[in-house]
């Protein structure tokens, strides 16, 4: 099994680096590769913010290396929840952390834009937030009964 860095679906999906694009399409020929949630994020946030490719392009480049018939994903189910909501619009780290949160009764946060967008996705678990927030968006999330 091999595993991938970041660097290397970076090289990939970028091609800005010839003698390394060629390299790593040839580790991408291998069998059995392995792609962990946090290579996964790593990638959003390079692609997003390093190479400025949009949303749709992140999720677009995500849909087509997720389809590799010779690569495993680390948790599949937490990482297609992730894109759903990332979709969705919310932030991809935050709506990992909250996808790997399976199990949990809540999820507590000081970040209000996570708070909002994970009410407005309905996402699982609940949602809290936590003190200094705006007391009556405070209200909205902790009476909202989960779904």
């Amino acid at each position: 099994m091999i595993s991938l860095d970041t660097n290397v679906i970076v090289r990939v999906v970028t091609a800005d680096e010839p003698e390394q694009l060629a390299i790593a399409l040839q580790v991408m020929k291998s069998e059995g590769l392995r792609l962990s949630k946090t290579v996964l994020l790593e990638t959003e946030w390079v692609l997003r913010y390093s190479y400025k490719l949009s949303r749709e392009t992140v999720l677009e480049t995500f849909a087509r290396l997720l389809g590799y018939r010779n690569l495993s994903v680390e948790a599949p189910e937490q990482i297609h929840s992730a894109l759903e909501l990332y979709r969705g619009g919310m932030d991809f780290a935050d709506a990992l952390h909250l996808a790997a949160s399976t199990g949990a009764d809540r999820f507590v946060t000081f970040d209000r834009d996570l708070a909002l967008a994970a009410r407005e996705l309905e996402a699982l678990p609940a949602i809290e937030l936590l003190g200094g927030a705006d007391e009556r968006l405070g209200a909205i999330l902790k009476s909202s009964a989960p779904l």
